[in-house]
């Protein structure tokens, strides 16, 4: 019996290394770099922590003897000094000689990133276009809690936050960098495997912090490319129910959906909503009656966030609305 729930414990350790969101299957530069960097730290803290129980154990178990002054002072500075001085100098020089590599300039597109309350806007920079470096991210493709970036090159993420400290990580990718309110920091991704991968905010930032994720899409780059050219178009849209119900009911407020009066800049650019894989910063799954459920119900949804619940309106309004949503491709 214990053997078997040994097995099912090991099981479950190695299947928490895998994922779209482990550390421990990095899929990019730099989270390949600190898990190298992390296994080498690893194994010098295991190493060091045999020595230590050995030396205990010895001392527990040998006959009483007494060793000179001199002996105590030699173990004190080899093995409190010397030996402490030498490890740590090795692993800052590890250390430092990564830095250069991973902060070499960046070679791919430019993306801005801004963390608010309780989601991630995003704007693509494109050439000739308005800027996104100026006091983020105003200006360039926008779209949010999604970001598509190409395989093999060096994708500049420029990060700012209009309200409180949070911090961008998508662990499969590279480390976390912290966006914070009055500045930009910035953050090279260099993925190394195509794929889907799950990241989220990392630094406590309020009631519905736990419910701010977000995807980033490795895809190759005449497909990146493709992808921003068709984010830039208007959205292919109609003057039916749903549309004036989202006019008419103060949605254009806090939200664009450009090609309509919609021209709000509180909330997310929905122009193509229905193109992206989740709603409500991956909580949920882009369909029709999850539009509907978090129209209805958005702080039951998501506690905390500051769209207010439409559950006032008539049913078929609030349908209508979610159908309109997911024809925004």
């Amino acid at each position: 019996m214990r053997a078997r729930l040994a097995a099912l414990a090991g099981t479950v350790a190695v299947a928490g290394c895998e994922g779209a969101q482990s550390a421990f299957d990095p899929a990019g530069l730099e989270a390949e770099r600190v898990l190298l960097l992390f296994w080498i730290m690893l194994g010098g803290g295991v190493a060091i922590w045999i020595a230590v129980i050995a030396v205990s154990v010895y001392a527990a178990q040998a006959k009483t003897k007494v060793y000179s002054d001199r002996t105590g002072v030699l173990v004190i500075i080899w093995c409190g000094c010397v030996f402490p001085t030498v490890v740590l100098a090795a692993l800052l020089w590890w250390g430092l000689a990564m830095m250069p590599d991973l902060r070499r300039p960046a070679d791919g597109p430019t993306i801005a990133v801004s963390g608010e309350r309780f989601w991630w806007r995003v704007a693509y920079a494109v050439e000739g276009g308005p800027g996104v470096i100026r006091n983020l991210p105003r200006g360039g493709v926008p779209s949010s809690n999604e970001i598509w970036i190409p395989l093999g090159k060096r994708t500049e993420i420029l990060l700012s936050s209009p309200d409180v400290i949070h911090s961008f990580w998508v662990p499969p990718l590279a480390g976390k960098m912290d966006a914070v309110p009055g500045r930009v920091n910035r953050l090279v991704l260099e993925p190394t495997e195509t794929g889907v991968y799950h990241g989220a905010c990392a630094e406590y930032c309020g009631t519905a912090h736990a419910y701010m994720g977000l995807r980033v899409f490795v895809v190759p780059e005449d497909e990146f490319e493709a992808y921003v050219a068709a984010q830039a178009r208007p959205a292919a849209v109609d003057d039916g129910r749903g549309a004036q119900s989202f006019l008419e009911n103060g949605c254009a407020a806090c939200h664009t959906v450009r090609g309509t009066p919609a021209d709000g800049d509180v909330g997310p650019d929905l122009t193509h909503v229905a193109s992206r894989s989740t709603i409500g910063a991956g909580l949920l799954p882009t369909t029709i009656e999850n539009f509907a459920e978090f129209i209805r119900s958005t702080d039951h949804v998501k506690p905390g966030v500051e769209m207010p619940s439409f559950g006032m309106l008539p049913e078929e309004e609030i349908v209508a609305i979610a159908e309109w949503l997911e024809t925004l491709e």
